[in-house]
């Protein structure tokens, strides 16, 4: 791996951001203030979270960093599950990338945790 940047995962992430930033915008329109900025900030941390673990100088705390990032989703998938119930937004849309990201990070946890064993 040359960096961050390199993952599939960090690359789908950001992905993410942008398309969680262009939905903020309905809820500022409904003054919905604290609720787009928690879920800017989480979206942010998803990236965030693997950039600084792949920077680390080991595996260990790279597995960290990767566990914040799931937190970061959990924490995300909430907010839009709010959103959802308070008919803000219909997030149908990002809920498939919300699976394929927490998958890619869970199967970079596996592969890390198998490197550690051997």
């Amino acid at each position: 791996m040359k960096t961050h940047e390199d993952l599939n995962v960090w690359q789908k992430s950001i992905n993410l951001v942008i398309k969680i930033y262009s939905i903020i915008d309905k809820l500022i329109e409904n003054k919905k203030y604290e609720l787009s900025k928690r879920m800017r900030r989480a979206a942010v941390l998803i990236p965030s979270n693997i950039a600084e673990g792949a920077a680390r100088s080991s595996d260990i705390e790279f597995l960290k960093f990767l566990y914040y990032s799931l937190e970061s989703l959990s924490e995300l998938e909430t907010q839009l599950i709010v959103t959802e119930k308070l008919e803000l937004l219909d997030n149908n849309s990002i809920n498939p990338e919300l699976n394929k990201i927490r998958q890619m990070i869970l199967g970079l946890i596996r592969f890390l945790k198998n490197r550690l064993k051997n």
